[in-house]
């Protein structure tokens, strides 16, 4: 496994990417919404990784009520796995847990998130590139 991305909660996602380009000298920034999760998100591909910035696009978004219990910042890290049914299966076994099965992701990735009880507090996310 390998960290995939860092995702960040915002509530305007076209002010903050362009804080993030101006900050980290970025020119490209790919925009997707994601329907299924209520996101519209600005990815910020770096050398290493990726900083995913996420808006909430409607009212029932676990985006929006993040926003408004703890207001901006850091959300989740997104562990990158080639087999993503097989380390829930495995992780299962050591008694993670999980929220919601494997769905689409934003890029056509599949994605569940771990439970943060199981990481000490850390939301995290699992995700699975197409091939």
């Amino acid at each position: 496994m390998k960290i995939d991305h860092i995702a960040i909660a915002v509530n305007d996602v076209e002010e903050a990417a362009k804080k993030y380009q101006e900050v980290f000298g970025i020119d490209k920034v790919e925009f997707e919404t994601i329907e299924t999760e209520g996101v519209r998100v600005a990815i910020i591909h770096l050398e290493n990784g990726r900083i995913e910035l996420m808006q909430p696009t409607n009212d029932s978004s676990p985006i929006k009520k993040f926003l408004e219990k703890k207001g901006s910042g850091l959300h989740h890290i997104a562990l990158e796995t080639d087999n993503i049914e097989g380390e829930v299966t495995r992780m299962e076994g050591c008694g993670v847990q999980f929220l919601g099965k494997i769905r689409p992701g934003s890029a056509g990735t599949k994605v569940t998130f771990i439970h943060p009880k199981s990481l000490h507090g850390v939301l995290a996310e699992l995700c699975s590139h197409p091939k």
